[in-house]
């Protein structure tokens, strides 16, 4: 029986190895097993459990591969090649392990365009005003914003469903090309298939969610979890009580959305008020 991994500084590191050694145990493979299924040592295979070897892109791969993954092991190899320094430990589990795995995500945003559906210079610009950021900091987490949309490119995405204040169309963030890039984006995506996306009218009279956004995702084999974000300290959570608060929030604001095809209007009449002048 291989000894416990020793703590290790960095908890991307601790993270990829006990992703490892769960789905390893509960796929009732030895180490040997999975060496061979993935062309390395077994040596190779108890370090990186123990937090001693820091796996490389092909080993993540081949894992991903023998386990019958999407990309978990790449993006957690990815994530200690390249540690997203303004990212807080609560976040980095909700990128991880929660939102691409999710079936249905539910969104609700007061203030932004939801960072999945951000274009790349609408996320610059909304990471430049954080002043609190470090400049150096800003394009890492414009990276990190964009890989994390290609959810919505798989083969089989999850379905959206999004909610976001009206006034989110007339908030200038970036200055009006910026804005009119985003709305036109905003505009093609609220089209798909698997996506739906409702307007909450500015002088709506209930105020649920106006202190914060807040994600809902839910999992085929896992269990609903909510990621809320506030000007504090954000949270993840799967605990009943907190899910069922946040799912009565979203659908009392659904009920006072525009419908998708008034809200897709609304939108495009936004995209022409934004247009650059010629």
């Amino acid at each position: 029986m291989s000894a416990e991994p020793p703590e290790s500084l960095d908890p991307a590191v601790m993270r990829f190895a006990a992703e490892l050694r769960r789905l390893r145990r509960e796929a009732g493979l030895s180490q040997a097993r999975v060496a061979h299924a993935c062309g390395c040592s077994a040596s190779l295979v108890s370090s990186v459990e123990r937090g001693v070897r820091i796996p490389q892109p092909d080993f993540a791969a081949a894992l991903d591969r023998l386990f019958e993954l999407d990309v978990h092991f790449v993006r957690l190899a990815r994530r200690i090649a390249h540690p997203q320094t303004g990212s807080p430990e609560w976040y980095a589990h909700w990128l991880d392990e929660i939102e691409p795995n999710a079936v249905i995500l539910r969104t609700w945003d007061p203030l932004l365009v939801p960072g999945l559906l951000q274009t790349e210079a609408y996320a610059r610009a909304v990471f430049l005003g954080r002043f609190s950021m470090p400049e150096t900091q800003v394009e890492e987490q414009v990276t990190a914003r964009m890989a994390r949309q290609q959810i919505l490119s798989r083969d089989a995405p999850p379905d959206l469903y999004v909610l976001m204040d009206e006034w989110v169309l007339k908030r200038p963030i970036g200055g009006r090309e910026v804005m009119y890039g985003q709305l036109l984006y905003l505009a093609a995506v609220a089209r798909r298939r698997r996506v739906t996306l409702q307007l909450v009218p500015y002088d709506t009279a209930c105020t649920d969610g106006l202190s914060s956004s807040f994600i809902i995702a839910e999992g085929k084999d896992a269990p609903t979890t909510a990621s809320i974000d506030s000007a504090g300290e954000g949270e993840v959570s799967a605990k009943p009580e907190v899910v069922s608060l946040i799912i009565d929030r979203y659908d009392r604001l659904r009920t006072q959305a525009y419908s998708a095809s008034e809200s897709l209007e609304r939108i495009e009449e936004a995209v022409q008020l934004w247009k650059p002048e010629t």
